[in-house]
């Protein structure tokens, strides 16, 4: 399996993309650089897809900062946390719930985020979705740019499918198992694809939408 890690990984899958879909051709010129962004294996990596969930960038910053002020962002450090301390950090119930899970899975062995990485991305994906609060998009965004995997599509983000829609000029946003069968076209690459839409999106939507990761 070809992993994500450098600038010259984006270059190679964007090279390819455009080869297999002429039709992404106009869409790379118009959205500028392609970003890498990347961030290490581990909890406090997938802590931060979690926060990320269903806010907006701002909210999620706001968020992520007050957990850095409070120190290391560990499992440990999260499994000794009680509920006001969780509130300080502005979290909801249902995400710091899902977040403890996540750290006593990890703190107990049950759960290597590390290996996890490692792994093939449909048996990774099982595994994370496996516990309650992480659903699909969680997933994707945690193995896509923690883990570099290179051919995964996060179908249900809404920015993306507006991108695609725009980009491709279909003539409705398409819905989420649509979207899916559409980014076949791109593998081997989706993961860059889905980079590349993004950057789009934040060119002519004016917003940066990458995933705060």
């Amino acid at each position: 399996m070809a992993i994500i890690r450098g600038e010259e990984d984006i270059r190679e899958g964007l090279t390819a993309l455009l080869v297999a879909d002429p039709a992404l051709v106009p869409i790379a010129e118009a959205a500028g650089p392609v970003p890498l962004r990347l961030s290490a294996p581990g909890f406090a990596g997938l802590a931060h897809v979690i926060v990320s969930q269903l806010i907006s960038r701002a909210a999620a910053q706001a968020i992520w900062a007050r957990m850095e002020a409070e120190g290391p962002i560990t499992a440990a450090v999260f499994c000794k946390l009680d509920d006001e301390g969780t509130k300080r950090f502005g979290l909801s119930r249902a995400k710091a719930s899902t977040l403890r899970r996540v750290a006593e899975a990890v703190e107990v062995g049950a759960l290597d985020l590390a290996t996890l990485c490692e792994e093939e991305a449909g048996q990774a994906m099982r595994r994370l979705t496996a516990l309650s609060g992480i659903g699909p998009w969680t997933a994707e965004i945690y193995l896509m740019f923690a883990a570099g995997h290179p051919d995964l599509f996060p179908a249900g983000d809404v920015a993306l499918r507006k991108a695609v829609a725009h980009g491709l000029a279909l003539p409705a946003v398409p819905e989420i198992k649509a979207l899916y069968r559409l980014s076949e076209r791109w593998a081997p690459w989706r993961s860059v694809a889905a980079r590349l839409f993004w950057a789009y999106y934040a060119r002519h939507m004016g917003r940066d939408v990458l995933p705060a990761v």
